[in-house]
């Protein structure tokens, strides 16, 4: 167990099944991605550790961006979407392989994924550590998942409560 401000959580995820399902996933989109040099599209800021193994695990030529949006209130997901980095006119007529840390409700790929497809990409992958399929709220199709978990609150490998957390080497979840 540990504690986060105010928070408790218990193990969830140790980093050996996650070190083992980025090493799949890595080896997924280089069987498919291998010869066109994609675009990694990282969501910040909690998909920076996750982005950061599956490129390394990715055999072949490829880029690198950052955008950054937030939709998060403490343990909460809000209605609303804010920009913080914008995604730019380097993503047309590219395969852009998308990487999130989590999908739950799905709202801010609902809202963002139009914005991406204005810049005219020739091809969108999204890719995400975790999902919460009973959260979701809205028809997102998401090409590669870590894990498919509850609908819970948790912290690690680039997950955060509050902005603490984000270093920790596993996942886990509040108590």
């Amino acid at each position: 167990m540990i504690k986060i401000h105010d928070l408790e959580f218990e193990a969830f995820i140790d980093r050996d099944d996650i070190d083992d399902r980025v090493g799949e996933i890595g080896y997924e989109l280089t069987r498919k991605f291998e010869f066109e040099n994609p675009l990694f599209l990282g969501m910040l800021s909690g998909a920076f550790v996750f982005m950061a193994d599956i490129i390394r695990e990715f055999d072949g030529d490829c880029e690198v961006q950052f955008v950054k949006y937030y939709s998060y209130d403490g343990t909460k997901s809000t209605d609303s979407l804010n920009e913080v980095i914008g995604v730019d006119d380097s993503v047309k007529d590219r395969t852009v392989i998308l990487i999130e840390d989590i999908v739950d409700s799905g709202k801010t790929l609902q809202k963002f994924l139009p914005q991406l497809y204005s810049k005219g990409p020739k091809h969108v992958e999204v890719v995400s550590l975790l999902t919460k399929p009973t959260a979701f709220q809205h028809d997102i199709q998401i090409d590669h998942v870590g894990f498919e978990i509850e609908d819970v609150f948790v912290v690690g490998y680039g997950l955060d409560y509050n902005g603490y957390g984000r270093n920790l080497q596993a996942i886990y979840k509040k108590r």
